[in-house]
């Protein structure tokens, strides 16, 4: 792990800012809410991020070559701090939208900046840990973010400062990184066609996933919230369904590399589909039953998207493997475009327990197409599928890097 030890700067980088940005999706919802905006304009909040972010994955690559890794972060992370300032300073719903689309591009480039650091400077026998390490770093960083909430409160102008800190102080590792030159990321190439062709359900798995999950991400604070709990109930609320998905993850995945991965996606997003129902028709004001039951939720919905990745890439050839994960990162996005827009209305007119009927209308009809899929195309036999990877969704080039895993994993 020698080769390592030069990459902790940016991995410290990356929890600071995963940590930040995990704490502004909780705070926009929690703020918005006491601010008086509607559960609709706080959806498109979350689909103008998501915009953002996709935009920013088709363009950081060409950003990169053009200036260079610290110029690029230099530049992303002023914005970002900016944007956050902003935040504090125009309290009114479509002043945040922008906001939040621009902030979306500025996490999307940084986490492409420091993904491609990181893959530029690792080597091959330390990838699944590096993977590994760094899935540890998100799950520890946005769980622990979220009581910045609660011990500093969701009013006033002393959150939005302790986020500005956090992005800035993540320039302080990079700037001083040992690695000062990395070579700059191949240009990612996007062939939407080709990858839905190579796993229409990894595909539409991708898509569903990035529908349900972000509607929760953004609006079950609001749900939360509108069901009676506290600020730092919301906080562990949200936490809770992270710690549960972190927990169950590898299991699943060594699961799938055994079983029909389609069979596994199957009980998954059954299980998922069940503890949804439950929040929505059982669970009330319950705090207990709610952080039961969401923990429950997030251990077999977090997962979906590795899965239907690991789905996917065990229909490509080893040539396509980036060009798959772009492609998949991509239907996520799109997916998470529409997700919390939609969920909002729903929660507008049905009231907040709807936010769950609706995530589990979206696992009913992807249960469906797998049944549909299982019937129309065999399963990959079990010597030919590639090591699980749980991927995070952070950028495209952490999906290069998973990709790699997937490969040696083939080739071992």
């Amino acid at each position: 792990m020698s080769s390592l030890r030069p990459l902790i700067p940016l991995l410290i980088a990356a929890a600071i800012l995963l940590g930040g940005n995990g704490v502004q999706g909780t705070l926009i919802a929690l703020r918005g809410a006491q601010e008086g905006f509607t559960p609709a304009s706080i959806g498109l909040m979350g689909t103008a991020y998501f915009a953002g972010f996709l935009i920013g994955c088709v363009f950081v690559v060409r950003i990169l070559h053009a200036v260079g890794h610290i110029r690029a972060f230099a530049a992303l992370a002023a914005m970002a701090a900016s944007g956050t300032l902003l935040l504090a300073m125009l309290i009114d719903p479509w002043s945040w939208t922008v906001i939040r689309f621009v902030s979306g591009f500025c996490f999307s480039g940084l986490f492409t900046v420091i993904e491609s650091w990181i893959n530029s400077g690792v080597e091959n026998r330390d990838r699944a840990r590096v993977l590994a390490i760094y899935r540890i770093l998100d799950l520890g960083a946005v769980t622990g973010s979220q009581f910045l909430i609660p011990a500093v409160g969701a009013g006033g102008f002393t959150i939005f400062a302790v986020m500005t800190i956090m992005i800035t102080l993540s320039l302080v590792p990079v700037s001083l990184g040992d690695r000062s030159n990395p070579k700059p990321p191949e240009n990612v190439k996007f062939d939407l066609g080709r990858a839905w062709m190579i796993s229409p359900l990894g595909a539409i798995g991708c898509i569903s996933v990035g529908v349900s999950n972000s509607a929760f991400r953004m609006l079950s604070p609001i749900y939360a919230q509108q069901i009676g709990l506290s600020i730092a109930d919301v906080a562990a609320f949200v936490s809770v369904s992270i710690v549960g998905g972190a927990l169950i993850q590898y299991p699943l995945g060594h699961v799938s590399d055994k079983w029909d991965r389609r069979k596994v996606l199957i009980i998954t997003s059954a299980a998922a589909l069940a503890s949804a129902l439950a929040l929505a028709l059982f669970t009330g004001a319950n705090r207990p039953a709610n952080f039961a039951v969401v923990f429950v939720f997030g251990a077999f919905a977090m997962p979906l998207f590795s899965l239907s990745a690991a789905h996917a890439n065990d229909r490509a050839n080893p040539d396509e493997y980036v060009m798959l994960n772009a492609g998949l990162m991509l239907f996520y996005s799109i997916g998470a475009i529409f997700g919390p827009f939609t969920a909002s209305f729903v929660m507008e007119a049905f009231g907040p327990h709807s936010l769950f009927l609706f995530i589990a209308i979206v696992y009913a009809v992807f249960i469906l197409i797998i049944i549909y899929r299982m019937g129309v195309r065999s399963s990959v036999p079990a010597e030919q599928r590639g090591r699980f990877a749980a991927l995070l969704r952070t950028s495209l080039i952490f999906g290069r890097l998973a990709g790699r895993v997937q490969r040696r994993g083939k080739s071992d």
